[in-house]
């Protein structure tokens, strides 16, 4: 056979497998088509309006109730009164009469300085005045023989006035002696150092033994911590709402948290506004009372302030969470009654994190979507859950009959919930 013959049956046989293969993968292309054309058929478009499957969201009810508009700021926590006790003389210290940290009443005693230089400064003073009053008395009787004998003409007038002169001068010499005796008593006194205050001590500065100085060497400081002040400040532009509803002379309620503002500390007023704004901050400073009883706030503590302007009685809230923000402003998606959603726009007077005060836009009862936004459209079908740490709200009816185990079959059926907890 010639080997052109073999080489020509060889390429037709190579060219017909090549076809067959192709075939087959075009057949099996074909079908897989028809297979995800069919699924896709039965399960319908997956993106799109109302066309999307039905999305879970969670949903609440715009209500209507009380609210607080309350203005938030940074505060820090300062004693009603704070006093460095110092001495007013000079001396060694002989006794620390206190513990740190204790509570003391104005008066209490606290340490002695040596008195002993005091006391005998005193006793000098009151020889002095002693001797003052004596020569003051002899001067006064030198002066009543003077005047009896000045009727009789017995002395010349300028004795009489010389006389009377003396008198005066050691009347004037008696005055000092007497400031001298009162200023060496004080001395004397100032040797006992007292709380100036009532509140609680501190650490000691000095102990017993060390040299103290008048005016100038602190000895332990008093603060007084109930009640307790609250500085803060707030924007220029919040002072006239402040201002307003201070000067109706209803207490003003300011609340005290923690720094991660988790944990509500006290409660206190506004006690007084400061009288010019700070230009460098453009802020105004204000101080809040409390009452401290069980020493929930500590001086230079840092804290979340927040004051309570005004309250509405009824006013239309809506969860904080629900809010939208777009190219148009705010809105949310409002579940309708056949349970699509629609984006509507509101307008907010306030919030306060949590709730927002409605002006416009919703009424109470709507339902607003709070989660699951993201695969929300306008027309999209919506199915309303709770979150998983949420129980189901069941409503009960004080009228209502109550239901056996064999009546429950029979009034649940055809019931469906609202809503069902997230899976």
């Amino acid at each position: 056979m010639p080997e052109s013959s073999v080489t020509s049956q060889k390429k037709s046989s190579k060219k017909l497998f090549i076809i067959l293969l192709l075939l087959c993968v075009a057949i099996g292309a074909g079908w897989w088509w028809s297979q995800s054309s069919e699924d896709s058929t039965q399960q319908g478009p997956r993106r799109g309006g109302s066309f999307m499957g039905t999305v879970p969201v969670n949903a609440q009810q715009v209500r209507v109730d009380r609210f607080a508009v309350q203005l938030r700021a940074l505060g820090t926590v300062t004693p009603w009164n704070a006093v460095s006790v110092t001495s007013q003389v000079s001396g060694e210290l002989n006794k620390v009469l206190f513990t740190e940290g204790q509570f003391v009443e104005k008066g209490t005693l606290l340490a002695q300085i040596d008195p002993r230089n005091y006391q005998a400064a005193l006793l000098q003073a009151e020889g002095a005045l002693q001797e003052t009053r004596a020569q003051l008395a002899s001067a006064e009787l030198d002066l009543k023989r003077y005047q009896g004998l000045y009727k009789e003409d017995s002395v010349a007038r300028q004795t009489l006035e010389q006389q009377q002169a003396t008198v005066a001068q050691y009347k004037g010499t008696l005055k000092v002696r007497e400031a001298q005796r009162d200023n060496a008593s004080l001395d004397v006194e100032h040797t006992r150092i007292i709380a100036p205050i009532s509140g609680r001590l501190g650490l000691r500065a000095l102990d017993a033994g060390n040299y103290v100085s008048a005016a100038s060497t602190e000895l332990v400081s008093i603060t007084q911590d109930d009640p307790i002040a609250v500085n803060f400040t707030i924007p220029e532009h919040e002072l006239q709402a402040v201002l307003q509803a201070y000067q109706l002379g209803e207490p003003l309620i300011v609340q005290a948290w923690n720094r991660d503002e988790t944990r509500l500390l006290a409660e206190g007023v506004l006690q007084s506004i400061d009288n010019q704004v700070d230009v460098s901050t453009g802020s105004v400073r204000l101080k809040a009372r409390f009452e401290n009883p069980k020493q929930a706030l500590f001086p230079n503590q840092f804290v979340n302030v927040r004051l309570q302007v005004t309250v509405h009685e009824q006013a239309l809230l809506l969860p904080a969470d629900a809010i939208q923000f777009g190219t148009n402003g705010r809105f949310v998606w409002q579940i309708k009654d056949d349970d699509t959603v629609v984006i509507q726009p509101i307008e907010i007077i306030t919030g306060d994190g949590t709730s927002s005060m409605l002006r416009s836009g919703l009424e109470a009862g709507d339902w607003v979507v709070v989660e699951g936004v993201d695969r929300l459209r306008t027309g999209s079908k919506v199915e309303r859950v709770l979150p998983e740490d949420e129980e189901p709200v069941i409503a009960v009816d004080e009228d209502a009959v109550p239901v056996t185990d064999i009546d429950k079959p029979i009034r649940d059926a055809g019931k469906k919930p609202e809503q069902k907890p997230a899976e």
